[in-house]
């Protein structure tokens, strides 16, 4: 992260982050209502400085059932207060008294049934309330907190997907060499994702260096807003009226998470892709699909407050997306 751009340039101010768990609090949207029946059992939890795993073990060691039936929508962090719902799949079976259930760290918030599975990656986002310790209000930090909310920040992936010091990054690129057979399931997962990320880091750090980060190019790919849906900026095509839907956030520009066969693009991110066969390879024999993530990021209800503390900052982001990425761009995280 320190050798990617900026959107702007890098912070002047510092200010500390997670110095206490109630610093950084997350509040988990699923986006779908439970069915209120089902075999799974859907617990919600307030976990304070516990682990995302840690917390559903325990959960299913209270329900008497093996882990490999416990699940979760995503990872929270560790050092803060958040919010999640968890799957215990417990069919046949009365629910649980979780009036009786105790682990350190873990409060119990909501019980009901469901009857789906809760998967990673299946909810809308999550509600961030963040204080920086130690941030003061000063112009350059004003400008930084009204150009975030007008036009958001590198929609970067950040150390979490990259595992302690790298390692999954570093793993993923022995394993594309050849030095690495790797079997274990969790952890090819957790190495491809980390190149996926990395060359989608590095396409929109070039794009930023470039000053290109807010402009359509001929064949730049395009997301519309709030879908999933992708198309290509034609050369043909009135690159201004797209220009003005992109300003208006009704498009977003995108960059690539590589996969098991070339993606149409322009020339700027061919050209960081193609310094990547070692992984495009990798990805074409574990055939995985080619995707894209928007390059910027929007937070939504963004508002900030600055107090005797430091700032508090409050907003919403898309599954995915991280809240890292948003601070990166405001302070300089003093460690």
């Amino acid at each position: 992260m320190l050798d990617l751009a900026y959107l702007q340039t890098a912070p002047e101010q510092r200010a500390h982050l997670k110095q206490q768990p109630a610093d950084f609090i997350v509040r988990e949207e699923l986006g779908y209502p439970l069915s209120g029946d089902g075999e799974f059992v859907a617990v919600k939890i307030r976990k304070t400085d516990a682990n995302t795993i840690w917390a559903g073990e325990q959960l299913a060691k209270f329900c008497n059932i093996s882990v490999h039936h416990m699940s979760y929508a995503g990872l929270k962090d560790r050092h803060a207060v958040t919010e999640q719902w968890f799957s215990l799949q417990m069919p046949g079976k009365p629910t649980p008294d979780f009036d009786q259930c105790r682990i350190e760290g873990v409060e119990i918030l909501e019980v009901t049934r469901h009857n789906r599975k809760i998967r990673i990656g299946s909810l809308q986002g999550n509600h961030f309330d963040i204080l920086l310790r130690d941030a003061v209000a000063t112009d350059e930090l004003n400008r930084r907190l009204n150009l975030v909310k007008q036009l958001g920040f590198p929609n970067y992936f950040t150390e979490q997907r990259f595992g302690r010091d790298g390692h999954n990054l570093t793993e993923a690129m022995r394993w594309a060499n050849g030095e690495i057979q790797v079997k274990d399931r969790q952890k090819r997962g957790f190495y491809l994702s980390a190149a996926r990320s990395e060359v989608f880091n590095l396409v929109v750090s070039n794009r930023l260096q470039m000053g290109l980060a807010t402009q359509i190019m001929p064949n730049d790919i395009l997301q519309l807003a709030g879908s999933n849906s992708w198309f290509q900026a034609d050369e043909k095509e009135n690159l201004n009226a797209l220009q003005t839907r992109l300003e208006n956030h009704d498009i977003l520009l995108t960059a690539p998470l590589i996969g098991d066969r070339p993606q149409p693009a322009d020339a700027l991110e061919n050209q960081v892709v193609a310094q990547h066969q070692a992984l495009q390879a990798l990805m074409k024999r574990e055939g995985l699909k080619p995707a894209r993530r928007p390059l910027l990021m929007q937070p939504q209800n963004f508002s900030w407050q600055f107090e005797p503390t430091g700032l508090r900052l409050r907003f919403f982001l898309p599954a995915g997306s991280y809240a890292t990425a948003l601070i990166r761009e405001l302070v300089r995280i003093a460690d």
